[in-house]
Parts: structure tokens; C-alpha cells; sequence
């Protein structure tokens, strides 16, 4: 009777719970990242390498001796994260806008399973990011040049869906040129080899392809002018059954965005080690000054930006329909926050441009500086990033650092009438005047059209890094 009794106890334990008595219950979490996308580290590998995952899991409750089994499959874009969280391999999948957007339309698109976007990881408010380059001697040098061209980009990435929204805003057709789908690695190699006219990317693709000295960028998404938005969506039944493992993960991006933001300069060398992108390309990002304002809360512009962001994938048939507002749901991060004790209502309702400005003195005067666009930034191999209050500080630190044969791995500068944080090497300077009146003006554009239309107005001339260092002064 005894031996009964406990044999049908055990059989309800297992019935109950799925898990045989005694076992230790392994809870398996499959997390979709990409280390070659900026954007995303806050959602993923910085999460990874900190363990900030395993620092918020939960312990207590139903949760009580749980074993986690934490799962990182690292992919190139984000439509292979989709087809695997489809499949059930994956429960988090960290992306873009346009991809979080097919992400929406392939789960509804079935009758039983479903997506949720849980939180934000960061974004620019001009769409930055994104960016279209061209071979180092290609006569291109704005969109409108690549007429009858052959332009590849990673089908069903978020810069996919910028090159659809110039063709739709420009209100040119689908076969203006054509359109190839190539990976972020494959389409660098045809651009190194110039086996393509053109290459359109999402962060932090272009400006590696700039650093790495054989390409140059003629489109930047803040031109396409709908803010550049990353996030993370979580399989619906995933985050019904395990609520709180979701917010665990949001707090985590929180703390991995804070971490960065306070140490842009070791972040990205540790970041480097990571993922193999240079820090120096990685700081154009989460550097003073850079593209990325890192921040988890899903504002009320952002669920605007992604509806209309829909009606472009609908417009290129690309998707048929999305239901948009159903598919967020900001009850996870509003949690993590109240948990964290923090204000959400007051942190969802900021915007701003970049993690943090550039401030500061000038590293040659000791000048304070009052125009981060007219100010830039020099990094010195093995050693700190100094700060310039003006173009011609800058250069003449640049100048010195190169007549000492002083290894500098980078210097920075912000374009004139955007802000937008730009490689020295690949910028347009403006100069008016003679001599040190000269080395005053200096003005740097991203674009040459932009500095060429600029030094027309004002009477001055366009020139290269090279020929603008001649005019740098020392204090």
C-alpha cells in the first residue's frame, strides 16, 4: 500500500511540474546577438562578458534552485535571429528597427505564435548609423549618383529598410539600381575588391569600412531623417511563463548601457577584445560626442518611428501587414525600472543627441570648450583621448604628434552643420582668408557638395586633412 502511495506521489510530482522528483529544474534562456552591430551591445555581448544576465536572474520563489542555462548564438543581421526565435531555438532576439519591425509581421503572420518588443537599447534621434560607401575612387558621392549602379546591402537589415525610405522619399522607383543582398563581411570584401558600386550597412559597417582606409561613406541615415532605433523582442510565451527572467534581462541592458556610457574610452577597448572592431571605430558610437544615445525606455516617438518605419516595409511590399502597437509592451522595462528605482516617466520622456557631450578644455590652450562642433578629438596609441576646443588646435596636435612620430590611431572631428562625429581623415574642411585667419575658419563637412556649396557662400575653399594640417598654428 505504501510502496503504491509513493509510486502515484512521484507520478503526480511529474505530472505537475514536468520535472522528475528531485531533479534539479534547468531553465533554458537562448539569447540572438550580433557582436558585428553597435547598436546591439548593450543588448548582448556587454550583457555576455559583464555576466549582468546572471546578476539579476531570479533566485527566490518559483524560482528556487533553479539551474539557468544562458544561450548566446552571435549572427551577422537580424532576419537569422527571427527564423530561429520562429523555430523556437532562440527566446531574446536583439536587432534593428526594420528588422524588429519583420520580426512583428513574420510571428503574426502565424496563427498561434507571437513576438513582443520588451525594451530599447539605444538610438539616434537623426537616424545615424546607417550609411552607404563607395569605393575610395568612385566618381559617387550622393545618392542620386548611383543611377543604373549595382548596390548591395544584408536583405531585411535596418539599413535595407533606410535605402527603401531614400527611394520612397525621393519617390524613385525599386529599379533606380540594382539591389543585391549581401552579408556586412561579403559586401566589405566587394567593396575592398570593387566588385560593387556601392554597399549599404548598418552600424558599425561603414565607418570600419572608412577606418580600414579603402572606402568612403556618401550617405549617413541621419539623411533619411526618421530616428535610428535597436531593441530587443522576446517570444511571447517565453515572457508570459518567465516574466521575471525578462525583466532580469532588461535590468541588465539598463546596467550594460550605464557602464558604457560612463566609460566610453574603456568600454571600447574592452569591446574590441569582444568583437574584433576596433575601438577606435567602436568610439565614433559610444564616444563623447558619438552616435549613440544608449537608453532602454521605449518612448512614446519611438512606437511613431516604428509605425511609420511599417508603413515603408508595407509601401516596398516587404511586408504585407504589421500591428504595431499590440506588439509593445512596455510593462517589462517599467518594472526593471521600479525595481532599479528609477523614474521611468522622467528618463522615457528625454531625447537627446549622443551619450554625452563633448566638454571640457582644450588638451594645447586649456581654453574651455563652447562649440563641440567646431571642436574634435585625438587618440594617441596606448594612451588617453585628448580633447580640442577648435579645428586648428586639433590639427596642429595632430601635426606635432606626427612630426614626433607619435603613433595616433585617430583623430576625430564633428560635422559643421550636423554634428554628426566623423573620421578626420575622411572630412571635407572649409578654410576663408590667409594664414592664422585661415587656420580660424576651419569648418569640417561630411559631405562635398555640402562643403563645396559652404565655401562658395562664404568665399573660402575646400581642401583635404593634408592640406588643412598646413594651416594649423600652435598656441
Amino acid at each position: 500500500m505504501n510502496a503504491r502511495w509513493l509510486t502515484g506521489l512521484v507520478v503526480m510530482l511529474v505530472v505537475a511540474t514536468g520535472v522528475p522528483a528531485g531533479a534539479e529544474e534547468i531553465i533554458r534562456i537562448g539569447i540572438g546577438h550580433q557582436s558585428m552591430c553597435t547598436d546591439t551591445y548593450s543588448g548582448g555581448i556587454t550583457i555576455k562578458e559583464l555576466g549582468l544576465l546572471q546578476k539579476y536572474l531570479p533566485r527566490d520563489g518559483k524560482y528556487k534552485g533553479v539551474k539557468y542555462d544562458i544561450v548566446w548564438e552571435d549572427y551577422t543581421s537580424g532576419p537569422p535571429i527571427t527564423n530561429q526565435m520562429l523555430a523556437g531555438k532562440l527566446d531574446i532576439g536583439v536587432m534593428g528597427d526594420y528588422p524588429l519591425l519583420v520580426n512583428a509581421a513574420r510571428f503574426q503572420e502565424t496563427k498561434s505564435l507571437r513576438s513582443v518588443l520588451v525594451t530599447m537599447t539605444g538610438y539616434n534621434v537623426y537616424g545615424s548609423g546607417n550609411a552607404i560607401v563607395v569605393p575610395n575612387d568612385s566618381p559617387a558621392y550622393k545618392f542620386e549618383d548611383l543611377k543604373g549602379k549595382r548596390v548591395s546591402v544584408p536583405f531585411g537589415s535596418a539599413a535595407h529598410g533606410m535605402v527603401l525610405k531614400t527611394l520612397v522619399d525621393r519617390k524613385l522607383s525599386a529599379d533606380y539600381f540594382t539591389l543585391v543582398n549581401q552579408s556586412p563581411p561579403v559586401g566589405a570584401t566587394s567593396i575592398q575588391e570593387k566588385k560593387i558600386d556601392a554597399h549599404a550597412d548598418f552600424c558599425p559597417w561603414g565607418e570600419l569600412m572608412e577606418f580600414k582606409g579603402f572606402a568612403r561613406k556618401i550617405m549617413d541615415g541621419s539623411q533619411a531623417a526618421v530616428p535610428y532605433l535597436h531593441g530587443a523582442v522576446v517570444r511571447k510565451d517565453f515572457a508570459e511563463k518567465y516574466p521575471e527572467i525578462v525583466v532580469a534581462y532588461v535590468k541588465a541592458v539598463i546596467e550594460a548601457n550605464d557602464w558604457i556610457t560612463r566609460n566610453p574610452q574603456m568600454a571600447t577597448e574592452k569591446q574590441q577584445g569582444w568583437t574584433s572592431i576596433p575601438k577606435e571605430v567602436l568610439y565614433l558610437y559610444f564616444g563623447r560626442g558619438g552616435f549613440l544615445t544608449l537608453d532602454a525606455t521605449i518612448k512614446p516617438k519611438w512606437v511613431e518611428t516604428l509605425k511609420y518605419d511599417a508603413t515603408v516595409l508595407q509601401k516596398m511590399d516587404i511586408v504585407k501587414t504589421i500591428e504595431v502597437e499590440g506588439w509593445i509592451d512596455d510593462t517589462y522595462v517599467k518594472q526593471a525600472y521600479r525595481e532599479l528605482g528609477r523614474d521611468y516617466a522622467k528618463e522615457s520622456g528625454v531625447i537627446s543627441a549622443g551619450t554625452s557631450p563633448l566638454a571640457g578644455r582644450d588638451a594645447l590652450t586649456g581654453a574651455p570648450i563652447k562649440d563641440p562642433r567646431a571642436a574634435g578629438e585625438l587618440w594617441e596609441k596606448d594612451g588617453p583621448i585628448s580633447t580640442y576646443g577648435s579645428l586648428a588646435t586639433l590639427l596642429t596636435a595632430l601635426r606635432e604628434a606626427e612630426q614626433k612620430n607619435r603613433a595616433v590611431t585617430a583623430a576625430y572631428v564633428f560635422d559643421q552643420p550636423t554634428g554628426l562625429k566623423l573620421f578626420a581623415h575622411r572630412a571635407f574642411f572649409v578654410a576663408g582668408g590667409q594664414g592664422k585667419a585661415a587656420a580660424a575658419s576651419l569648418s569640417a563637412f561630411a559631405w562635398k557638395d555640402e562643403a563645396e556649396a559652404f565655401a562658395t557662400r562664404n568665399g573660402g575653399r575646400v581642401l583635404s586633412l593634408d592640406e588643412a594640417k598646413k594651416l594649423a598654428v600652435t598656441k
